[in-house]
């Protein structure tokens, strides 16, 4: 009895499963029919990340072989970790190591603070022109292209026509190598890219600024705080939420240093400082044609990338609740 009690039990519950199944599926078409402009607005975007940045991911199994162009990612011999374990032993790994994490954190610990600041000056600006005025000024090096901002910065940093070197040695100042020097790579590559960034990385933060409740600036100035005060308790807060989730992003990118600004400052004199781990897989996936070790390269920097992200992401949300997933 109890064996039919419960096959009938099941036998009820089946036509129920497949009622939600399809009726699932009829309100799915029904928000497909409705919306149907909200997805065809999306779906560029769409097809975009899946033909360039999914789709090509099939090709990341020949990091784990031995590629060979004429046989074909399907007909290249497999030799596992091979390609990693070359990367790891060469005398070349920390230096590229070192120069792109050393790079990575100079920019987060330069750039990162001043959109906040800035953010917070223009706030606090009265001056409807003078706001206006200084905000243009700073967001327009963000239009300028990789390739023009390096010659920008060629140009004021040639030891021969550079204006740069001409005011200091006016001054009595002996200019260094700017662009030979490898101690001086880091700095140059990091402050040119703090100027053009920043001015357009205080548009976030005015945005969530823009949002706080006025009521709370009233209630405070009617409480006696000063303009520091009001900052510090109102303003700061408010884009606490959009600074966590920032840091975030920027931590999960800490190894991706972009090797396009990087490939046309560099030259043989400051290639010490200058290689990192984008460049050396350009040069030895492109020019070299070493696809199988490059991919291999380029597939470790997105997996430690991948770490730092989830990792800083539970960190996160762990102590302030705020985080991308």
């Amino acid at each position: 009895m109890r064996d039919n009690g419960r096959n009938t039990l099941a036998v009820n519950l089946e036509p129920v499963k497949v009622d939600d199944k399809l009726s699932k599926r009829k309100s799915f078409r029904r928000k497909l029919l409705k919306n149907w402009e909200l997805y065809l607005f999306i779906a560029p975007a769409f097809f975009y990340f899946l033909i360039f940045h999914y789709v090509p991911m099939y090709g990341i199994q020949i990091a784990f072989k031995n590629f060979i162009p004429t046989k074909g990612i399907l007909g290249s011999p497999w030799v596992g970790f091979d390609h990693f374990e070359r990367f790891f032993n060469s005398y070349y790994f920390w230096d590229l190591l070192w120069n792109t994490l050393s790079i990575s954190l100079y920019e987060l610990a330069v750039g990162f603070p001043l959109p906040i600041i800035l953010a917070l000056s223009f706030n606090e600006a009265k001056n409807v022109f003078f706001k206006r005025a200084v905000q243009t000024v700073t967001y327009a090096p963000h239009f300028i292209s990789v390739v023009v901002m390096a010659g920008i910065i060629i140009t004021f940093l040639s030891p021969t026509t550079g204006i740069i070197i001409h005011m200091l040695n006016f001054l009595g100042i002996d200019a260094p190598a700017f662009l030979t020097d490898p101690a001086w790579f880091k700095t140059v590559y990091v402050l040119s890219g703090v100027w053009q960034s920043t001015g357009w990385g205080t548009v976030i933060y005015l945005a969530a600024l823009s949002g706080v409740d006025p009521q709370l600036y009233e209630a405070a100035i009617m409480d006696g705080a000063s303009r520091w005060q009001r900052i510090w308790n109102i303003n700061i807060p408010a884009i606490i939420p959009t600074i966590t989730i920032l840091l975030i992003l920027n931590m999960g990118s800490i190894l991706g240093v972009g090797f396009e600004k990087i490939l046309l400052l560099q030259n043989p004199l400051n290639m010490e400082a200058s290689d990192v781990i984008s460049t050396f897989v350009y040069r030895s996936g492109l020019l070299d044609a070493q696809y199988s070790f490059s991919t291999a390269v380029g597939l470790f920097n997105s997996v430690v990338n991948a770490i730092l992200l989830v990792t800083v992401n539970q960190i996160a949300r762990r102590t302030n609740e705020t985080s991308l997933w």
